[in-house]
């Protein structure tokens, strides 16, 4: 695709996407960097494919949101704030990562006419630039390491059709439900007050129950079943978001303490 063609679009995370061409990017590559997915620190949402419910599962809530339902791992309880980042900008090694996440800094975008997709760069990401590590071309070549982004990029578009068709499938069932999480909060005089924490689309387990034969039968054949389990069993985790949520505000609230104390 030449340089000039346009995009359509944006995409969550990336701040300088560009059609990959060997014209203007042939002398650029990868580096390594201390803290590549530290842009995730104000992400408390992720959006996750449908073949990814079972390992998440394991880590933070999946759930649906908006009028299209989009699946998405929930990484924080608050807006801006996510709870498996380290201040410095580290990911909680234990937890497991989206791969909306891990095929940064390159992305599918459609071009200017809406009919194909087109490999691109975030040009702005901190392991792109000149003199590499990892070059993005070998001659008049894509490298070995850019073969491999675009075959990733390829899989992840697989998944997420996969994932619309997931979504269809159970909307045309009527199997969503609304759900909403909430804290309690206790005020200095004692009274409590109940604090909104989410509000998502959830599937509901006694609507898979009473199901037909034929359509519970139609999501076993689909191989749904697996992932509708593993988000049911992936909601189970919201307590351990709102517990890390509530540690950080008192540990930011205890350093702002501190800092006030007069030293001596």
């Amino acid at each position: 695709m030449s340089a000039d063609n346009a995009l359509s679009g944006q995409v969550m995370f990336y701040r300088q996407p560009e059609p990959l061409t060997i014209e203007k990017h042939r002398n650029l590559g990868a580096k390594r960097v201390d803290r590549p997915f530290a842009f995730l620190a104000q992400a408390h949402v992720v959006p996750i494919t449908v073949n990814e419910f079972g390992v998440a599962a394991g880590s933070y809530p999946v759930i649906f949101a908006g009028a299209e339902k989009t699946p998405l791992a929930v990484m924080g309880a608050r807006s801006g704030e996510n709870v498996f980042m380290s201040p410095v900008g580290d990911v909680d090694p234990e937890v497991y990562l989206p791969a909306f996440v891990r095929r940064y800094p390159f992305v599918f975008a459609n071009d200017s006419g809406g009919d194909r997709l087109v490999l691109c760069i975030d040009r702005a990401a901190p392991m792109i630039g000149e003199n590499p590590e990892v070059p993005l071309f070998n001659g008049d070549q894509p490298s070995q390491y850019t073969q491999e982004a675009m075959e990733f990029c390829k899989e992840f578009e697989r998944h997420r059709r996969t994932t619309d068709n997931f979504i269809k499938t159970l909307t045309e069932m009527n199997l969503f439900e609304t759900k909403t999480v909430s804290l309690t909060n206790r005020k200095p005089d004692g009274t409590e007050e109940q604090q909104t924490v989410a509000e998502y689309f959830a599937i509901d387990e006694d609507k898979i129950t009473n199901l037909p034969n034929d359509q519970f039968l139609k999501l076993k054949e689909n191989g749904m079943l697996g992932p509708i389990y593993a988000h049911m069993i992936s909601l189970l985790q919201w307590p351990k978001i709102i517990q890390r949520a509530m540690y950080r505000f008192q540990a930011q609230q205890d350093a702002a303490q501190r800092a006030q104390t007069p030293l001596g």
